[in-house]
């Protein structure tokens, strides 16, 4: 045993060695409820989260912190004022933790499956435009072949947020604006719809057909924000044309673009089923644009391991049904 503490002091023994060995059954018995503890502590960001999250009180987390690097006589986390920074071995114990608790969730979803079968929830994370424009139309054809016994929860978040917590399985699915590589998650294209302008109905554009790129130039455009998928596409569009715009305003919001539109307070480039109703309605004007790359795509996101219950396959194989449909509809040239 002494042999052993004093190869683990060495300088030549790994950090991940380390670990592998203080949490042998023969040395010492981990606390899970310990590690949990400083799991949620690092993930939450805050002993308060961590305490939230847990249901319990915030000195109860101090202590059970406390606790494990007093077990181990290791020091897993500094602090500098408010901000909690991880050591070097803390960063390997939150690896361990991370990828127990992220078997425990999965073993838990496969026994939740087998007991409920037909109910239970399904948790679904969207960005804007998907979650309000596409999404429903999707729910809808789900529901009319699944039972009615299944929740389904759906939450709109910024597509950075919604990769980060697919990763984290804090959902079962996510739907984002573009394509992304991450080891911990399957990406898979399901739909693409093409970009259109819209313009109020008594602008000088209405009454053409389609719009070249030169038709733009010196035009006040309505952007979305940055970091979105169609002010990525639109930044391209306008550079590879070499194009001199004036940006009028900047929204994160469709309606928001699409009102700013209707007030006359400039043009913008918006997916067209985004735009169908007021098009329909003859509030707004859209017009195709000639380059045909101005296309927006979707994409569905699940984690790699994650176990796909027999409602979420049957979602799964709806949301491609259903894009398949959406894509073979007709596209007039002109709105």
């Amino acid at each position: 045993m002494q042999r052993a503490v004093e190869t683990m002091k060495s300088f030549d023994v790994s950090l991940d060695n380390h670990f592998l060995y203080l949490l042998s059954p023969s040395v010492i018995e981990m606390n899970f409820n310990q590690l949990k503890a400083f799991y949620y502590t690092v993930k939450c960001g805050s002993l308060s989260a961590a305490a939230e999250a847990l249901y319990i009180t915030q000195p109860a987390v101090t202590k059970q912190i406390q606790q494990l690097q007093s077990t181990y006589g290791i020091k897993l986390l500094n602090r500098f004022g408010k901000k909690m920074v991880l050591t070097d071995a803390g960063e390997v114990l939150y690896d361990f933790a991370s990828k127990i608790f992220e078997a425990e969730s999965q073993a838990e979803e496969i026994l939740r499956d087998f007991q409920e079968r037909k109910s239970g929830r399904i948790r679904i994370h969207a960005s804007e435009s998907f979650g309000a424009y596409y999404l429903p139309s999707i729910l809808h054809h789900f529901r009319e072949k699944c039972s009615s016994q299944i929740q389904i929860l759906v939450h709109i978040f910024p597509n950075p947020v919604i990769i980060e917590n697919t990763a984290k399985l804090e959902n079962d699915l996510g739907f984002i604006s573009y394509p992304v590589e991450h080891k911990k998650l399957v990406i898979r294209e399901v739909l693409e719809d093409r970009l259109v302008l819209i313009v109020p109905p008594l602008h000088a554009f209405a009454r053409m057909k389609l719009i070249q790129p030169r038709h733009l130039e010196g035009q006040p455009i309505i952007m979305h924000e940055k970091g979105s998928g169609t002010r990525h596409i639109l930044d391209e569009f306008i550079q590879k044309n070499h194009l001199s715009v004036s940006i009028s305003l900047e929204l994160s919001n469709n309606e928001a673009i699409k009102r700013a539109v209707e007030q006359g307070m400039g043009l913008s480039v918006i997916s067209e089923n985004v735009v169908r109703e007021e098009v329909h309605r003859k509030k707004l004007k859209a017009i195709p644009l000639a380059d045909p790359t101005l296309k927006r795509k979707f994409y569905l996101i699940h984690h790699k391991d994650k176990y796909l219950s027999q409602p979420l396959q049957m979602l799964i194989h709806t949301v491609n049904q259903w894009a398949t449909e959406y894509t073979s509809r007709p596209h007039p040239r002109g709105s």
